[in-house]
């Protein structure tokens, strides 16, 4: 292999002075040097072609044992020192304090045309900051994040990527609910891809313990590299810095909410500096449009994460990240204003991203009643959204009758006997009052269902599919994993081969483990 490696966050930041890989608070250092575990027979399941060539690697590469063996974790690239990263994090409200890299292990970054990329293993052993952890993964919650991160980037979500997925040979024991009956599963690795894994919790441990050295020091090196038309170093461009973060953060969840992405752990150490989806644990895709849901078990209580919260738990997170960063800018009034953007700028995109979900692109000023009321009526009987808005084109402006508005989205209920009386007429009349609303547009019905093909996915990785590749890859069989994975690169295309996946969830998935019930170690 010829990559050509880059270090930046190693070589420019402070290391941890002990090199002991042992479970300790770390202080004014924003990484420790750690090796991966060896492990007892890696195998190779999947690589990424297409990610792999961004990286400079060959198809050769991915089939050599030299590839194998450093991204399951059983050799280090001469030269390369990897590491853990040390940040704290707000989990569920509450400051959790230290918390790092606890099975991640950054191997390296790589520079290939002119694009910075940072690869780390997840699974790969425990570093300084595993506190009770083993820092390994299983194949199940290994399959779901290489799966959902790379769908995700083929829906144009932002996120962290996935080049390779690895059998360890190991066994590792689990408890899938956190209820006293853990089980043996089989180890895996799976190597992630993103120009950088800082968190909004990297520069909250340093403001907690109040190291402004140490988290200035991080601050302007973000700004350096992920932010270069900005200068580093004065308390106006750590405002512009932070105004971006806002930014990303807040295009980052609406494309969550466009296509019903729920990421189930929402806290503050699992948010990216570059608005990137990161850390697909116990996430879901919304079957049935319902704002209340929530993947994660651990959350089902208080439903912190629900699907219909997560732009306002974005905005808490930021909270957090403007106190993280106070002490570089020493005023609260210019934060408060740039957090006060993204209410408003939240409102503004939400609208207009839903409007595209149904085709509305001129402006009216009863869309956001008739978006209100639409919203209301998916939850009215457990409606599919990925088939609702997506067979929501099959409606022209110009030809429906009240015999047949319903006749285009009707597979989407789950229970259709349920869509009469009193839910049939608020049905009735938001398509009238939809009918009426298209006449205004001035785009005709080709155009317009084409633009609304491109905002509505026909195939996402629903939490069902994602455990039938697990059932089939823990019995060694791999087909399914790769079906989904090509499938997934068009999620917006018709494809007349695959139309066994734009279906409901079956009844049998309801309320399966690994499909409606999850856990953080999913």
């Amino acid at each position: 292999m010829n990559l050509n490696i880059k270090d930046t966050f190693n070589t420019e930041l402070p290391a941890d002075p002990v090199h002991e890989n042992t479970r300790r608070q770390v202080t004014q250092a924003c990484f420790s040097y750690v090796k991966p575990k060896s492990t007892a027979n890696p195998s190779l399941i999947h690589a990424s072609k297409e990610l792999a060539q961004d990286l400079g690697l060959t198809e050769d590469d991915l089939k050599s044992e030299e590839f194998k063996n450093l991204f399951s974790g059983n050799s280090v690239l001469s030269g390369t020192n990897p590491y853990a990263m040390c940040y704290g994090g707000h989990q569920f409200g509450n400051w959790a304090g230290q918390l790092g890299d606890g099975r991640a292990i950054n191997l390296f970054e790589v520079n290939h045309n002119n694009k910075q990329w940072a690869l780390q293993l997840k699974g790969a052993g425990e570093t300084t900051y595993s506190r009770t952890a083993d820092g390994l993964a299983v194949l199940r919650s290994s399959i779901r994040e290489y799966l959902c991160s790379e769908a995700m980037y083929h829906l144009g979500v932002p996120t962290t990527r996935a080049l390779s997925l690895a059998l360890t040979g190991d066994q590792v024991l689990r408890d899938v609910l956190y209820n006293g009956n853990p089980e043996y599963e089989k180890g895996a690795v799976v190597c992630r891809v993103a120009p950088s894994f800082i968190r909004f919790g990297n520069f909250e441990i340093f403001s907690a313990r109040q190291d402004k050295k140490t988290l200035k020091t991080l601050t302007d090196y973000t700004i350096r590299h992920f932010f270069p038309h900005l200068k580093e170093g004065t308390k106006e461009e750590y405002l512009h810095f932070f105004r971006e973060v806002t930014h990303n953060t807040l295009d980052m969840i609406i494309h969550w909410q466009r296509v019903g992405f729920v990421h189930g752990v929402m806290n503050t150490d699992n948010m990216s500096i570059l608005g990137l989806t990161i850390d697909y644990g116990p996430y879901g895709w919304l079957e049935g449009y319902e704002e209340g849901w929530t993947p994660n078990t651990t959350d089902r209580q208080y439903k912190r994460y629900r699907y219909g919260n997560q732009i306002n738990i974005g905005l808490w997170n930021l909270y957090q990240l403007a106190n993280a960063l106070f002490p570089l800018i020493k005023e609260a009034k210019p934060l408060e204003d740039i957090l006060m953007e993204y209410r408003n700028n939240y409102s503004t995109k939400y609208l207009s991203t839903m409007k595209s979900k149904i085709g509305l692109f001129n402006t009216d000023k009863n869309d956001a009643e008739l978006l209100n009321r639409l919203e209301e009526n998916l939850q009215l009987t457990e409606t599919d959204m990925t088939i609702f808005f997506r067979n929501l084109n099959r409606i022209s402006k110009d030809n429906l009758s009240n015999e047949d508005y319903l006749t285009p989205v009707m597979d989407a209920f789950y229970v259709q006997e349920e869509v009469k009386g009193d839910i049939l007429e608020k049905w009735k009349q938001w398509f009238t009052d939809y009918q009426n609303r298209l006449q205004k547009e001035s785009i005709g019905d080709s155009l317009r269902v084409e633009k609304m093909n491109n905002v509505n996915p026909k195939y996402v990785l629903r939490n069902y599919m994602a455990q039938l590749a697990i059932d089939d890859a823990d019995k060694g069989d791999y087909s399914l994993l790769d079906e989904f994975f090509q499938l997934l690169k068009n999620p917006y295309q018709e494809q007349t081969s695959a139309e066994k996946w734009f279906v409901k969830r079956p009844e049998w998935a309801r309320h399966k483990v690994g499909c409606s019930m999850l856990s953080c170690s999913s």
